[in-house]
């Protein structure tokens, strides 16, 4: 039996249905279907103006972003899609809390819908910083659908990672 190390934490029958359309070769095909296009987001700039849409339509209280950017070193060797940061500095007398996101590169190559899920997912933190019901509650207000993307990006990431 393949482990599937991105879909452990999944049902014994999930994880079976991917196996099946591993050893049929169909597993890039079924993510074809399902997300055909790549976005546009390419460039840091680009995606600071995504996230700061995200954030204004969904979480107008939530703290400023000062930065969101594609991160090259973030990967799947250190488990981490996105990062959300507040990284504090001394300014004058005060101490401020610098809002940061950073997404992995390989979402630059990603369907726009995996983009959305991750960058919903390090939104929510602002308000969430567990992964908890309440955070989970949030995910799927922001991104309807959010569970169902989160599971197709397991499988894109176990399909990224097959020998082309």
């Amino acid at each position: 039996m393949t482990p599937l190390k991105y879909l452990q934490a999944y049902p014994a029958h999930l994880q079976e249905q991917v196996r099946k359309l591993l050893a049929e070769g169909r597993l890039g095909e079924y993510l074809h279907q399902r997300y055909p296009g790549r976005h546009d987001v390419q460039s840091d700039k680009a995606l600071y103006s995504y996230a700061l849409e995200l954030k204004q339509e969904h979480l107008r209280n939530a703290p400023n972003l000062d930065k969101v950017l594609y991160d090259n070193r973030l990967d799947l060797t250190h488990r981490a899609l996105g990062l959300h940061t507040a990284v504090s500095r001394v300014q004058g007398g005060k101490l401020k809390a610098k809002k940061e996101i950073r997404i992995a590169s390989l979402f630059k190559e990603a369907a726009p819908q995996f983009l959305r899920m991750i960058v919903v997912h390090e939104l929510a933190h602002f308000k969430e910083s567990d992964h908890n019901k309440a955070f989970y509650k949030l995910c799927e207000h922001m991104q309807p659908g959010y569970h169902q993307l989160e599971f197709d990006l397991r499988i894109y990431l176990t399909w990224r990672d097959l020998p082309q």
